[in-house]
């Protein structure tokens, strides 16, 4: 019996080295890992839902901020509405933020803590939220509630 002899083919064939591509790839993993920012100020919002918690007048001074669904921040409701900062690319919100550390400062002053309520509309923005969480955050506003427009405001 004749056994047949193995031919060598292999180097008739092309050959494809891959390991540089893969040395590439790895390469722009690590660009776009160390190049890529991470915003830290929504990751950093720790917010416990409390149940029923009423502060009285007497114990904080109290806020009321609107978040209109064109983007608009309104401070107070009724005849003495105020527009503060309309939608648009800043999300800073550089007007409410000025205002929350006036009043939040005349709170400390007199000893109390500032309580903020939120009276959103329907049809706001996910982001435009997030931004007033961050900058009531930002000034160190600690007692928040949150409601819509359609119920009574606290």
């Amino acid at each position: 019996m004749r056994r047949k002899r193995n031919l060598n083919l292999s180097d008739d064939e092309p050959v494809l080295d891959i390991s540089s591509l893969i040395d590439v790839c790895f390469l722009l993993l690590i660009y776009f890992l160390v190049t890529s920012t991470i915003q830290p100020r929504e990751q950093d919002l720790p917010m416990t839902l409390p149940g029923g918690y009423n502060p009285s007048v007497n114990e904080s001074v109290q806020m009321l901020i609107g978040v209109k669904g064109d983007g608009s921040i309104v401070l107070n409701m009724g005849e003495d509405a105020e527009v503060l900062d309309q939608q648009g690319i800043q999300s800073e919100l550089p007007e409410t933020r000025e205002r929350l550390k006036l009043m939040n400062d005349l709170a400390k002053s007199s000893g109390t803590e500032l309580f903020v309520q939120i009276h959103t509309e329907e049809n706001v923005s996910h982001q435009r939220f997030i931004d007033v969480l961050n900058c009531l955050r930002g000034v160190g506003v600690n007692q928040i509630a949150i409601s819509n427009y359609d119920e009574k405001p606290l």
